[in-house]
């Protein structure tokens, strides 16, 4: 049987889909730490900025022996890959070091993505008039400048809120990443 040229597509999904228990591992963490987060909201903040450190921890762990294993990357992919990894260990790292400012930052950072979002939403339904339905975007842009402003002015309070919304954020990636896990599996099932 002839092998595929470097650079054929089912060459390269074959090559990775060797890889797809790590993917899938990745999924079933991230969807657990999801569950966890819904399930207690308001015992887990502590255990919610470990848990985030812990997973981006795995994460660049996963970047950076993905970019030193992969043979279908090119040299500024790899090296793209384990800029990445070694950032996400980095900053994982110091989110399981400092909980407490881990917290804070994503409460803050979370009211800033929603300020920026929002105002572009409502910026972009009020100064282009062929948007379909620009009355809800403009609606969602102003709900979303609000509540950004809340979690700017009330961090505390809206840490539980945050809690809820990286719960669901964290279930919604894991079953993501699940579902790819078995896309790229399928091709060497069948094979």
């Amino acid at each position: 049987m002839a092998t595929g040229a470097r650079g054929d597509p089912a060459d390269t999904v074959a090559r990775v889909s060797g890889h797809w228990g790590w993917v899938l591992g990745f999924g079933i963490i991230t969807l657990a730490i999801g569950i966890v987060e819904l399930t207690w909201p308001g015992r887990t903040l502590i255990v919610l900025a470990v848990l985030f450190g812990v997973q981006l921890i795995v994460m660049g762990v996963f970047k950076f022996a993905r970019a030193i294993a992969s043979d279908d990357l090119t040299s500024s992919g790899r090296v793209m890959l384990a800029l990445i990894g070694v950032l996400s260990l980095i900053i994982g790292l110091y989110a399981v070091r400092h909980v407490l400012i881990t917290l804070i930052a994503l409460a803050l950072l979370l009211g800033i993505f929603w300020i920026v979002s929002g105002a572009m939403e409502l910026f972009m339904a009020l100064s282009l008039r062929e948007i379909r339905h620009r009355g809800w975007n403009a609606l969602i842009g102003l709900l979303a400048v609000l509540a950004g402003l809340i979690v700017l002015v009330y961090p505390g309070i809206s840490l539980l809120a945050l809690a809820v919304v990286l719960g669901v954020w964290l279930m919604f990636l894991g079953a993501m990443q699940i579902m790819i896990s078995f896309r790229i599996r399928s091709p060497s099932v069948h094979a």
